[in-house]
């Protein structure tokens, strides 16, 4: 009988000490490194807008572009977060920004990233991007796109547009948000603040994805 309570009291010490740190680790731990996570990829990308947008004010004034706002998409942020970045090259400054879904390559889920400018592959296509005409289409209003370099060359072609799309909330959140078939789309509200700049602009506007 001594025998068999010896050894439940084992069973039960063991269980308290195999359960007890990770409860301590989940609740001090894990936050921290959140806020430090978080922390460190917004440090990230403002230092990746300011190399960009030192790119952009080069490329708009030699291009013809509107010298004053840049459009940039940072989608290897999460996609919870808000890496669309309306950004006055004049201030050096983000005057809005907002949430935008990435492509899933046509797959249910798409874990990671994935890139590519192939017609039919439904991924996201990283470069430089022309704001083209606007229209009316299959999600409503809408913007052609016309890549710039070799790695986004066929957006057009494969109807790649700047589009919104109700599953984009406005407001950011822990978890990821929807996918597109390669599309940048935002969410309703934030397209009718784009729709300002926009349509209301002399020349045409830049808009860069990047990593």
């Amino acid at each position: 009988m001594k025998v068999h309570r010896l050894i439940l009291v084992i069973i039960i010490s063991c269980f308290m000490v195999s359960w007890f740190p990770r409860v301590v680790f989940w609740k001090h731990i894990q936050p921290k490194n959140r806020t430090d996570i978080g922390n460190r990829l917004k440090n990230d990308s403002e230092k990746k807008l300011i190399v960009f947008a030192a790119e952009a004010k080069k490329f708009t004034k030699e291009n013809g572009y509107n010298q004053q706002t840049v459009f940039f998409i940072e989608v290897g942020l999460p996609s919870g977060h808000n890496r669309f970045f309306i950004y006055n090259l004049k201030k050096d400054s983000v005057t809005d920004k907002g949430l935008v879904a990435h492509g899933n390559c046509y797959e249910y889920w798409l874990e990671g990233r994935k890139y590519s400018n192939v017609v039919g592959s439904g991924c996201t296509s990283l470069g430089k991007y022309k704001i083209g005409k606007s229209y009316i289409g299959k999600w409503g209003y809408s913007y052609k796109l016309h890549g710039l370099d070799s790695t986004n060359n066929k957006a057009y072609e494969r109807t790649v547009v700047l589009h919104s799309h109700s599953c984009v909330p406005n407001e950011e959140t822990d978890g990821e948000i929807c996918q597109s078939n390669g599309c940048p789309t935002v969410s309703p509200d934030f397209l009718v603040r784009l729709k300002k700049i926009i349509n209301t602009s002399k020349k045409s506007i830049l808009l860069w994805i990047y990593e």
